[in-house]
């Protein structure tokens, strides 16, 4: 959930009755649709300031936001970094 900045303490509340009232299972499934929404919202954002990109490349700054530089490095050390 979003930090305490960002959403006023009855909303809060009013989200952990919602997850809280919430079967397990529905509360993975709503886990990893707001996941799904935040990688695409993420690869939206890579293509609007970077319309040069294919999609490898797109897919290679995604995993520069996701897994960071030491990572990537790591598992692809002769690949260059991708601005996201």
């Amino acid at each position: 959930m979003g930090s305490d900045r960002d959403t006023v303490p009855t909303a809060r509340a009013v989200h952990l009755r919602v997850y809280q009232g919430m079967p397990p299972s529905d509360r993975v499934a709503l886990a990893f649709a707001m996941t799904e929404d935040a990688r695409r919202l993420t690869a939206d954002g890579i293509r609007a300031r970077h319309p040069e990109y294919d999609e490898a490349l797109v897919r290679a700054a995604m995993r520069r936001v996701i897994l960071g530089d030491a990572l990537c490095r790591a598992v692809w050390p002769n690949t260059p970094l991708v601005a996201p």
